[in-house]
């Protein structure tokens, strides 16, 4: 499922224009992501819980042309299922 069938479908359940529903869903995904960039996590009882990591830098290896190259360190989405 695509993000139009997505809110295709929760416009059906919620008996909501396909525009209201585009925005309830726009403004959900739009909480979390802020929600995230402040490192905050985000629970759904039931559903799941969205935190952030740190990942390290590190020194990768590019296989073509066998040369090394510095990945810096970052703060990446998680998703555990609730």
């Amino acid at each position: 499922m695509n993000k139009a069938e997505f809110i295709d479908a929760v416009a059906a359940k919620a008996g909501l224009s396909k525009k209201d529903a585009k925005g309830a869903v726009d403004a959900v995904l739009d909480t979390i992501t802020e929600a995230l960039v402040k490192k905050e996590a985000v629970s759904f009882i039931g559903f799941a819980t969205f935190t952030t990591a740190d990942r390290a830098a590190i020194t990768a290896k590019v296989p073509v042309t066998d040369t090394t190259v510095h990945v810096p360190s970052t703060t990446v989405p998680k998703f555990k299922v609730g």
